[in-house]
């Protein structure tokens, strides 16, 4: 089986591609979308379903797991991360990839033990299961826990 992991932003979009058998997860691929802030937003927002459409395309997942919104102090940042992962939830669904969401402390107990772990913490755990040596970004990273995280939640691997 074939995971996606989406790790939505506005400016930096991380994806993880990971192929489950039995128990084991092997990495597959993983890379950011990114966007200018000086581009309008509907271009921002239709460049981040193009390019998501493209790594369905290639990768054809069947599940695709995404984290839930955080909700600062800003609106206008939650309101543009709430945009992008609009374009996150959507794409997958029309191309019916099945869409688990999970929120950050989920992932963390997932990939770490703890809900309260450490970017550096999950970005190490995520290279030590999938044995690599580094991701695209620390957006990829996070859309590779998220995949693992997918993983984890649907049974098909044991922790």
């Amino acid at each position: 089986m074939i995971i996606l992991g989406i790790d939505p932003g506005l400016v930096n979009t991380g994806w993880g591609i990971i192929k489950v058998e039995g128990n084991k997860n092997t990495y597959i691929a993983d890379g950011t979308i990114k966007t200018k802030s000086t581009t309008e937003m509907s271009i921002r927002l239709m460049h981040l379903y193009t390019e998501l459409k493209k790594v369905i395309d290639e990768y054809k997942p069947s599940i695709c797991g995404i984290e839930t919104a955080f909700v600062g102090k800003f609106a206008k940042s939650a309101l543009a991360l709430g945009q992008a992962r609009g374009i996150a939830l959507l794409t997958p669904a029309i191309f019916n990839v099945s869409v688990m969401e999970f929120t950050p402390n989920q992932i963390k107990k997932s990939i770490v033990g703890g809900g309260h772990a450490q970017k550096g913490q999950i970005d190490m755990m995520v290279k030590t299961l999938l044995r690599i040596q580094k991701c695209d970004s620390e957006h990829s990273a996070d859309a590779l826990a998220i995949a693992l995280t997918s993983a984890f939640n649907n049974h098909l691997t044991n922790i």
